[in-house]
């Protein structure tokens, strides 16, 4: 109870410590960073006013993930910006910095490929993930590697690039192909080189209708001079270019290129959806899944800023979805109707050059700030009504503006601080097509994480129902807890075994158990199987531990008839043991249960056998590992000892500094001088091991 109370006394000394800070903190943007107990930063989020986002973390109730992020502080920090923008940035880069456990956290940021013109006197094209001021022409990103090689595929075929990583001294197959200009035998102008850049960032850029007309153009040429094989290349170019061009889903007027934006969340879960928009055509998705604990658009808000501060192919314009619960507003009934007042929020408006219209930025930033609030003030009247609560709209209402000026879940503040940023326009659209593009986003999102959770759902139940029909099968009531037992040697040198635990039928890995084969001498598989039961279940009795249902050990009569002779007759112990017996291709083909070693016949291709198959490889994969590591090391420990001079400090002396015994064989006497070891015992560690190697 002592350590408890210390707890619990460290606790309230911390919080006592949060409410001087809390009454100090300042009514302006800023970042702040909470701490747990032993200092390390657990979260990080940004505000439009510092002073009510912290002070709701420890005020009023919160829904369990935010009760499990606000049970974790201890202490926190703030850092005031000069606005919602530097704040944006600030808190992306204290998250990339410090990797909070509760923020969102972008893995798979700096992964994006992108397709390269080089800048060289001969330019070649490439797939890279590096973005680099190298005065190349970069063109993406790819929302996947496949999506970037099989573009460059197609791009190989119709310009002859170079190809070669180091210009050869004669011409290579590309060159009889048409697909290389032969830079290493003839000279190439580089406006030649000037034109087929042109032609590649202008089909990229979605010119490819120009660019197959030319094609066609060739081809007929070629087909009329009867060069028949060169009129076929060119048509298979233009069904490449057709195949690609199909995939796309949504078409807009404006050839634009746009990211735009979706996301969902569930159960603690949220789901980001982006759609490429290229020249106006969808070319691809990207999605990312993860577990988020603050508000969610905020959260959103983070993901995006992440995304983009490592990719400097920013489009024209990004689209962001509305906030859920502004969707969910929008269909209250009110008396006068809030998508009225809603009309468009909107982030500075920029042209193709990037000029920006300031008046333009003033006044969609009043209109859509203002509307946002009367669009709030009016749907908490309304819910307020409902409810019976008319009297108490004026906290409702008090409430949802705290909310709003916390952080930046106002989607009009953040699309603005994101667009100052970025430099490029970012709307929320609220109707006509830019709203269905960010509906469709948000829909696949939703989509995407209903599905996760089904998969979990309908995994867990027939792995549930394969656990309980697989006890039936066996004679059992109830099969919760199984454990099995494998044994691991090589002719009988550093013999182990492994118990693995499946409750529920489901590997519990917290409850893995190893075990070193103390008493038995030489390849005796009984024996051993013998000494780990008894090892095993002594502590179960002793210490009270759970005993399992069944237990199940990889072998067949003479192993079951050794694990039940130990359990019965020197421990007292009914439980039901089972043996499983690999076919010549060792694989799972029979289950044998009790002392007779009944065979139990099902079926091959039931849940039941995929269980134990399951249980059978995942024991044996845990027993050679171990045995692996276990042979490693005896083997280490054998060939330095073997050396006159080497006793246990100097071989783990050794170890420490080199880092493994190739790196000991390959140093050089002078290495060994840091280590007080002298040039002479030296020169024979190394002569030994290389004598051993060979």
């Amino acid at each position: 109870m002592k350590p408890y109370a210390e707890d619990l006394q460290n606790q309230e000394k911390a919080l006592e410590n949060i409410r001087h800070k809390l009454a100090l903190l300042p009514d302006a943007s800023g970042c702040y960073l909470m701490k747990n107990s032993e200092g390390t930063i657990i979260y990080v989020g940004k505000a439009k006013v510092l002073k009510n986002r912290v002070r709701s973390y420890f005020t009023g109730s919160h829904n369990g993930k935010t009760q499990r992020l606000v049970s974790d502080i201890r202490d926190f920090e703030y850092i005031v910006t000069g606005s919602n923008m530097e704040a944006l940035i600030l808190e992306c880069n204290l998250i990339k910095k410090h990797q909070p456990r509760y923020n969102v956290l972008l893995k798979d940021d700096k992964t994006f490929p992108y397709l390269k013109i080089t800048n060289e006197a001969h330019p070649k094209l490439e797939v890279t993930r590096r973005v680099l001021k190298d005065k190349a022409k970069y063109f993406g990103p790819y929302p996947n590697s496949y999506a970037a090689h099989q573009t460059k595929k197609l791009l190989d075929r119709m310009y002859p690039l170079r190809k070669c990583g180091v210009m050869p001294k004669e011409v290579c197959l590309y060159y009889h192909m048409h697909q290389c200009l032969g830079p290493c035998v003839k000279e190439v102008e580089k406006e030649t080189y000037d034109q087929i850049g042109q032609e590649i960032g202008s089909f990229l850029s979605g010119g490819h209708e120009e660019i197959k007309k030319d094609l066609q153009r060739k081809m007929q040429e070629a087909a009329e001079e009867l060069y028949f094989e060169r009129a076929k290349e060119l048509r298979d170019q233009i069904i490449s270019i057709d195949a690609m061009m199909e995939k796309q889903k949504i078409t807009t007027s404006d050839a634009k290129d746009r990211d735009v934006f979706g996301f969902s969340v569930d159960k603690g879960w949220m789901c980001v959806q982006i759609l490429y928009v290229r020249k106006g055509k969808m070319i691809e998705r990207h999605m990312s899944t993860f577990p988020f604990y603050g508000e969610a658009y905020s959260d959103f808000m983070s993901y995006v800023t992440q995304y983009y501060s490592d990719n400097p192919a920013v489009p024209q314009e990004i689209l962001l979805p509305d906030s859920p619960k502004l969707m969910q507003a929008e269909q209250v009934n009110v008396d006068q109707p809030v998508a009225a007042e809603t009309a468009l929020h909107s982030a500075p408006t920029a042209d193709v050059t990037g000029q920006t219209d300031e008046k333009a930025i003033q006044t969609e930033t009043e209109h859509s700030a203002d509307s946002l609030l009367v669009a709030e003030e009016r749907v908490a009247y309304a819910v307020a009504t409902n409810q019976g609560q008319v009297g108490d709209q004026d906290a409702e209402i008090k409430e949802t503006e705290t909310q709003l000026s916390g952080g930046l879940e106002d989607p009009a503040t953040a699309a603005l601080a994101l667009a100052e940023w970025l430099d490029v326009k970012v709307l929320v659209p609220q109707r006509g097509l830019k709203k269905q593009m960010t509906g469709m986003a948000t829909e696949n999102a939703r989509v995407a994480l209903d599905e996760k959770f089904k998969l979990i759902e309908r995994d867990e139940e027939r792995t549930s129902k394969a656990a309980s029909n697989l006890g039936r099968a066996i004679g059992l009531d109830s099969l919760h807890r199984v454990e099995a037992f494998d044994n691991s040697n090589i002719q009988g040198s550093d013999p182990v075994s492994a118990m693995i635990v499946f409750i529920d039928g489901k590997p519990a890995k917290k409850e893995y158990r190893k075990y070193k084969i103390r008493s038995v001498q030489g390849p005796d598989d009984y024996e051993t199987m013998r000494e780990v039961i008894r090892r095993r279940y002594e502590r179960v009795l002793k210490e009270n531990l759970e005993r399992p249902d069944l237990i199940v050990v990889d072998g067949g009569r003479g192993q079951i008839k050794a694990a039940t002779d130990v359990l019965q007759n020197e421990l007292g112990l009914f439980i039901p043991v089972c043996g499983l017996v690999k076919d010549a291709k060792h694989r799972t083909s029979q289950l044998l249960v009790g002392e007779s070693s009944e065979a139990v016949t099902l079926a091959r291709n039931s849940e039941e056998f995929y269980l134990l198959q399951r249980i059978q490889d995942e024991v044996h994969r845990f027993a050679i590992t171990f045995h692996r590591e276990q042979r490693g090391k005896s083997m280490v420990t054998s060939r330095l000892d073997s050396i006159p001079g080497i006793g246990e400090k100097r071989r783990k002396l050794l170890l420490k500094h080199f880092g493994s015994l190739k790196k000991i064989r390959e140093a050089s006497v002078e290495e060994f001088r840091p280590l007080s070891i002298g040039d002479k015992l030296a020169r024979q560690i190394i002569a030994a091991l290389r004598e051993e190697e060979s």
